[in-house]
């Protein structure tokens, strides 16, 4: 359930600022009919630092249920407070998630020791599965290949989410972490380099408005078919850049309203939505990734 291609999947809302719930269904039915592998809900892309502890519980509860044990539900719990995320992660214990993903704390910069005590403090909390989620860019703070393996050693962190783009790095984790600890890119631009040399998926923003074609790409490079899935990558490439044309989920969110696939584009603030001089851009991405 940790591999191939895994939406990170974005959380609509309507005109009241109000969690959508009937467009989300509609967001889950679309991934499991395009062959989506697996569901991050209300992890950075799911806006999750603007919902309510009890919607954010609600969120994945609901996507748990809409997914009805057709497609594995992974729930975002980071925080950068320890307390939270443990709080996040007795909460949704019981709900019939899959996977925790958790993201480094970010904002108050805790040293290697810190991030090791942070993660050990959740997973001494469940024997669900956690995945560690390295996004420096966002969080001001990097989770070092050396502290992974430490954390590698815990009965219940199986996996990491990589969205450093540093490819260098996977190798090390390799040698660190061991055959059996996955990693799983979190980087679109990237992300089939990431399995080609030994990733096992990826966690994707792209793939909230073209899922099928992400599915076939990573299908295909995990089963050693490399010159197919590049022709796929290389199609899709305009929109794994063109979506962080200003900050994500901003112009997914744009773009799966345009699709049709949620009923409003609606963010929560301090998120606005799309600027009238980025949406040619991310609109001309959509055509020549043949999805519009």
């Amino acid at each position: 359930m940790f591999s191939g291609s895994i939406v990170a999947l974005i959380t609509p809302f309507d005109h009241d600022g109000e969690v959508d719930y009937v467009s989300l269904q509609k967001l889950v039915d679309y991934h499991v009919a395009a062959g989506t592998d697996a569901i991050v809900s209300v992890g950075t892309t799911g806006e999750s630092s603007t919902l309510s502890v009890e919607e954010h519980v609600k969120v994945v509860a609901k996507t748990v249920e809409f997914s009805a044990g057709r497609i594995p539900v992974i729930a975002g719990t980071g925080a950068n407070a320890t307390h939270e995320s443990v709080t996040f992660s007795r909460l949704l214990n019981n709900t019939g998630i899959a996977g925790y993903l958790s993201v480094t704390p970010y904002y108050n910069k805790p040293t290697q020791e810190g991030l090791f005590q942070h993660y050990k403090a959740i997973s001494q909390e469940t024997d669900i599965p956690v995945i560690l989620y390295n996004v420096p860019s966002r969080t001001a703070v990097d989770l070092k290949p050396e502290t992974v393996a430490r954390l590698a050693e815990l009965k219940n962190i199986v996996a990491l989410k990589d969205a450093t783009g540093d490819l260098s790095r996977i190798a090390l984790h390799r040698e660190l972490c061991g055959d059996q600890f996955i990693l799983l890119s979190g980087d679109d631009a990237t992300g089939l380099e990431f399995v080609k040399l030994g990733g096992k998926g990826v966690i994707s923003v792209t793939n909230n408005i073209a899922a099928a074609d992400m599915a076939q790409m990573m299908s295909l490079a995990l089963s050693g078919q490399f010159a197919e899935a590049e022709v796929i990558n290389q199609r899709l490439m305009p929109l794994h850049k063109g979506l962080f044309v200003e900050s994500s989920p901003i112009p997914v969110k744009w773009a799966a309203h345009k699709l049709g696939l949620i009923a409003h584009g609606h963010l929560r603030l301090p998120l606005t939505e799309l600027s009238e001089s980025a949406r040619p851009f991310v609109a001309q991405a959509m055509t020549e990734a043949c999805i519009l």
